[in-house]
């Protein structure tokens, strides 16, 4: 599909088209509403075999796709092969009828036959800025192996609603070190268990940012490295965890490629649904809750409620935490029993989650380390932290909050354990989810590192750090980091 070539100038990796994120199919198509055009300016001799040839591949891939699921980014190829085919088949209808064939001039022709493939040209350039995201392929020892929980915490009630029995239920998906499956595994759908979560996940995250559904159609249609239920690894002993909440409105998948090249790297991700503020939770008795908080553009306001969904947020994460160690010891039925390192966890998450992992850490002193990926810290900086931090931010512009790293600086520098602060060039606040994989590559969206870099980047340093933290690992951790973008380390009582 795409070759990654990289540029000694700057160390980047650019994305040089040598391909199309098209498939096989879409691709036949797209040949087929070329020809047809270009059969139009080939020797006489060779036209009508090519019209037919090229007539043939279009009207067959075209039915298939019909059946298959077409996507919206094929409809200008067939448009522009639409308006072709009829000038295309013409002179061979006139033929075989013994009537003189007709062909326009050549200076009559040039100009729709220039719009024809125009028109057509216009699928696979959209088939690039909203593709199918092609998930990175893990880079660690282990497979990837993937499911889903739901718990429910007895003794917290659910704020959300008015039902004073309602209980507060979140909806975790695990990432975790698995046996190799056999080859031809179905691997796991992207956004959902099924092809529908996936489509009501998708729907609802395009309804929440106010774009049209079909934009984004690709990312329902994914699948990740992961395989639902695959065993776990029968080496590598116990595993360090690492908990994750997304951002404001996000879902437990946002993630997922990083959670993939974690759990390859011998971590267990849990992953969670916040009901009623991520975009929408598809419980196992079949309801979807809708998210209920909404900003309302008064930044005061904004900032208070902020705190207390965060608050919710942290309460879930240490509730979450409280399960995996009951699922270890066996309480709670699951092939992770046995194998999960819980006196080893970190705690993470993405712009308003990575408030709730700050959040949670500062309450719950079972969490041993904290990532924050460019989350502004909402609620209060006391009490301190007391467990080693990495903040992730992207590059600052004169369109940041300026009240962000100050207010970011001055809960590192209050921790009492070492802190750090990376901040990396390109990064745009996408970056540190999968939206690079789906989304066009427009820096002010998503940065500019690209569909490569990105989630490399991201997932590289996070490493780094719980490897340090979690497991130990005698790296140079700021030499590590340093080579991601601007580092500033804080240490207790001697910041820098």
């Amino acid at each position: 599909m795409w070759h990654r070539v990289p540029r000694p100038e700057d160390g980047r990796v650019t994305e040089i088209i040598t391909g199309l994120y098209m498939s096989p199919l879409e691709f036949l198509a797209l040949l087929g509403a070329v020809a047809l055009v270009v059969a139009r300016w080939l020797p006489p001799a060779a036209r009508p075999r090519v019209t037919i040839a090229a007539g043939a591949v279009l009207v067959l891939s075209a039915i298939v796709l019909s059946v298959v699921g077409i996507r919206w980014q094929m409809l200008p190829v067939l448009a522009g092969a639409a308006v072709a085919l009829p000038f295309a088949l013409s002179p061979l209808l006139r033929r075989r009828t013994g009537r003189p064939a007709w062909r326009a001039r050549w200076w009559l022709a040039l100009p729709g036959s220039v719009a024809c493939v125009g028109l057509i040209a216009t699928g696979p350039v959209a088939a690039w800025a909203f593709p199918v995201p092609v998930f990175p392929e893990p880079s660690g020892r282990f497979a990837v192996g993937t499911r889903v929980v739901q718990w429910t915490d007895p003794r917290r009630p659910e704020r959300f609603t008015a039902d004073p029995h309602d209980r507060r239920t979140v909806v975790v998906q695990l990432w975790y070190p698995a046996q190799k499956s056999p080859a031809g595994t179905q691997r796991a759908q992207y956004l959902g268990r099924t092809k529908h979560e996936a489509r009501t996940v998708s729907d609802a995250l395009t309804r929440a940012v106010g774009l049209p559904g079909f934009l984004v159609d690709g990312v329902p249609r994914a699948h990740t490295h992961s395989v639902f239920n695959a065993p776990v690894a029968d080496r590598g002993g116990r595993f360090p965890a690492v908990l994750f909440s997304p951002g404001s409105g996000g879902v437990r998948t946002q993630n997922t490629a990083w959670a993939e090249e974690l759990a390859s790297h011998g971590y267990v991700v849990a992953a969670l649904d916040h009901p009623y503020d991520s975009a929408a939770v598809v419980l196992t008795d079949g309801r979807t809750i809708h998210a209920k908080i909404a900003s309302t553009d008064d930044r005061d306001k904004d900032d208070r409620l902020a705190v207390g969904w965060t608050a919710v947020r942290a309460a879930d994460l240490s509730f979450v935490l409280t399960q995996l160690g009951r699922l270890d010891r066996g309480e709670i039925a699951g092939p992770l029993t046995g194998r999960l390192d819980t006196g080893h966890v970190a705690v993470t998450g993405h712009s308003m989650g990575g408030a709730a992992a700050l959040q949670a850490a500062r309450q719950d002193r079972r969490f041993d380390a904290v990532i924050d990926l460019d989350g502004y810290p909402h609620g209060p900086t006391s009490p301190s932290l007391h467990q080693p931090t990495l903040a992730l931010t992207q590059a600052i512009t004169p369109g940041t909050d300026p009240r962000y790293m100050s207010r970011l600086t001055k809960v590192l520098k209050l921790n009492t354990a070492t802190s750090y602060r990376l901040t990396i060039p390109g990064a745009a606040h996408l970056t540190f989810m999968d939206g690079p994989l789906y989304l066009p590559p427009v820096p002010s969206i998503v940065g500019s590192l690209g569909r490569t870099e990105s989630p490399h980047v991201v997932a590289a340093a996070t490493l780094a750090f719980v490897d340090t933290t979690l497991r130990h690992k005698p790296d140079d951790l700021a030499g590590v980091l340093s080579a991601y973008g601007d580092l500033s380390v804080y240490h207790p009582g001697n910041s820098r």
